[in-house]
């Protein structure tokens, strides 16, 4: 598979901080701007994902550290996830929600 552009720079950055000619506080900079942008998520794909993992609400706020409710209210579309919670469902999405019991 190939590399995405900024995980090849990422990697050129990194070898150039391993070498000793990239600081660390560049190093960090050079992170922060790598990382990947959080997906928003709308009611019926929050839906789909739970789905996706066979399991219910209750069961799925629990993975996320939330209450049942909320859970309800993402998929009605009265609530929206905050970016934390839509970390947690990228990671989901990514990986299954095995992932969150590691």
């Amino acid at each position: 598979m190939a590399k995405s552009l900024t995980e090849a720079l990422h990697e050129t950055a990194q070898d150039f901080y391993d070498a000793g000619v990239m600081s660390e506080q560049t190093m960090r900079e050079f992170d922060a701007m790598c990382l990947p942008e959080i997906k928003e998520y709308t009611p019926n794909q929050i839906k789909q994902l739970r789905r996706k993992n066979k399991i219910s609400q209750a069961v799925f706020a629990a993975y996320l550290n939330t209450v049942p409710s909320t859970v309800q209210k993402w998929e009605q579309g009265q609530k929206k996830p905050s970016k934390f919670a839509l970390k947690l469902l990228s990671l989901v999405d990514r990986y299954g929600i095995k992932f969150l019991a590691a």
